[in-house]
């Protein structure tokens, strides 16, 4: 039987990146794939861990070879996931997260329909702020336009099968947990109506 294909998609400084960490640790069989990008690597980063760090020739390469299953521009650097990689641990039965954007989360959805799509939510603008700041990675005209791009990115929530809000980490672990557990109906699971109040405050 075929692995399940997840993607897991949030605004910078939601959480995403810390729970998909912590739902491998206690789920090991679970692969997260890991990203090509353009991008620098930042301190303690390790190339082939954190991402596959590539030049822009290499990766404008990959592209024409039609090596991606997705692949975005973020910030002015470019993110890719290999589509190879992706097909075989599936084909291997491996369940397979992939931590990309929403528009990387279109494509692959258009290529891998089945695919299930979860997107982590902040409980507060100011929470995200706070996030930001808290990282030490950022200036403060960075965090703004993290900010600015950060509505966009939340008004696609609705793109997505489930939302977990990460206000308490602990639970928003556990709601991560059940999704990739049990595979529940897409759409079915969580009724978003529950998150209307937050996604009201952060859309604001």
């Amino acid at each position: 039987m075929p692995g399940t294909l997840f993607v897991v998609a949030a605004p910078s400084g939601a959480g995403k990146t810390s729970l998909v960490r912590a739902l491998t640790e206690l789920r090991p069989a679970v692969a997260v794939l890991v990203s090509h990008t353009t991008r620098l690597r930042r301190p303690g980063e390790e190339d082939g861990i954190n991402y596959h760090f590539v030049s822009h020739d290499t990766f404008r390469a990959m592209i024409e070879a039609g090596d991606f299953l997705e692949y975005a521009e973020v910030f002015d650097h470019l993110y890719g996931t290999s589509k190879q990689a992706v097909t075989t641990l599936l084909q291997q039965g491996q369940d397979v997260i992939l931590e990309i954007d929403w528009q990387g989360a279109q494509q692959v959805r258009q290529i891998m329909p089945e695919c299930i799509g979860i997107f982590i939510l902040p409980p507060s603008r100011s929470a995200l702020v706070e996030r930001l700041k808290g990282r030490g990675q950022d200036s403060d005209s960075v965090i703004k336009r993290r900010m600015r791009d950060a509505t966009n990115e939340i008004s696609h929530y609705d793109e997505f099968d489930y939302l977990v809000v990460n206000d308490d980490f602990d639970q928003a672990l556990a709601d991560l947990m059940t999704i990739v557990d049990t595979k529940p109906p897409r759409k079915d699971w969580q009724a978003k109506k529950k998150h209307t109040a937050v996604l009201a405050e952060l859309l604001a």
